[in-house]
């Protein structure tokens, strides 16, 4: 067995970039221990990358080898969610306390939280996924469109996978009904499927310029994680029925993707998607100033996701001494 790919470092920013961002960086799982009880949050982050990290890997290299684009990311990406939320630690079917929350209640039927399911297969789809590979593609562009696994690692990815998949099944409490889990295995199913037919240019941008400026560009990022927030403010003030606000959630997930597929330009492209990433990343920030600060050291976090986005612009503008030709001033240092 062995990893194709030398320097192995995209490997390893991958598999820290998958479940950093949607557990650290959202207080999910609190840094807190990282000061008192290390082992007990070094065993903690270690089941989150044996999760997060190795199906963000998986689903990399299942786009890799078979040319697939963005669309099959984010279907393999929702599969993923699905796997997590509803077969490994059943929030899906949890009616209370953390995490659900009031969404254990607001949208609950049929044993299903279905505006919490809608909306974490969606964050799962973005954050826990695309928004990895990503950055990892900004970071590393020499292995984008490299094979990093033979068949025998790809193998050991995959059991380590579904090993913690069951892990956690096995640990976790109020988990679903054999109607419930039909069902979502049927749609996981169907994702993975889609994934597999969809074209590599199904998501792709136009060739040109590209239409909105950096502050719009990183808004757009914002509004997958924009639209999260207003459900949870929704469901609190019971200001609408559930339905309405799927509907809202969806439509705001819409209009994120038209902008993207609508206004963005092949010129400049890097730029764009590093200001993209930027707004998925500086809402969560924003999410920990005003929602996680009282978590010891979650700001630690956010700096150092700031940091890190920083240093990326300089290597994208190391990486482009000048601009290409025509290129929209906007999109561009």
């Amino acid at each position: 067995m062995r990893i194709l790919i030398r320097p192995r470092l995209p490997v390893l920013a991958l598999l820290l970039f998958a479940p950093t961002i949607p557990e650290l960086l959202t207080g999910s799982t609190p840094i807190t221990p990282l000061f008192y009880d290390p082992f007990a949050f070094f065993l903690s982050f270690g089941f989150d990358v044996a999760l997060y990290g190795t199906g963000a890997l998986l689903i990399r290299e299942v786009a890799v080898a078979y040319r697939k684009g963005w669309a099959s990311i984010l279907c393999l990406g929702a599969a993923y969610g699905i796997a997590e939320e509803g077969f490994a630690v059943h929030t899906f079917f949890q009616t209370s306390g953390s995490p659900v929350g009031v969404l254990g209640s607001y949208g609950h039927a049929f044993g299903v939280n279905w505006v919490w399911a809608l909306g974490l297969t969606a964050f799962h789809a973005t954050y826990s996924i695309a928004l990895p590979i990503l950055l990892t593609q900004l970071w590393f562009p020499e292995s984008k469109a490299v094979r990093w696994f033979d068949g025998s690692a790809i193998a050991l990815v995959a059991a380590i996978y579904f090993a913690t998949v069951v892990t956690f099944d096995r640990a976790v409490g109020h988990g679903p009904s054999p109607g419930a889990f039909a069902f979502f295995l049927v749609v996981a199913v169907v994702l993975i499927l889609l994934a597999l037919w969809a074209p590599k240019d199904l998501l792709r941008v136009p060739t040109g310029r590209t239409r909105l400026g950096a502050v719009g560009i990183a808004f757009t990022g914002s509004l997958l994680f924009d639209a999260w927030i207003l459900v949870l403010i929704l469901a609190s003030a019971h200001a609408v029925p559930a339905l309405a606000a799927a509907v809202i959630f969806v439509a705001l997930n819409l209009l994120a993707l038209a902008l993207v597929t609508g206004r963005l330009g092949t010129e400049g492209l890097d730029w764009s998607k590093f200001y993209f990433a930027t707004g998925m990343l500086a809402v969560l920030f924003a999410w920990d100033v005003v929602i996680e600060f009282s978590i010891p050291g979650i700001l630690l976090v956010s700096a150092l996701f700031a940091y890190l986005q920083y240093r990326l612009r300089a290597t994208l503008r190391a990486r482009y001494v000048a601009p290409p030709a025509g290129a929209h001033a906007a999109v561009t240092p």
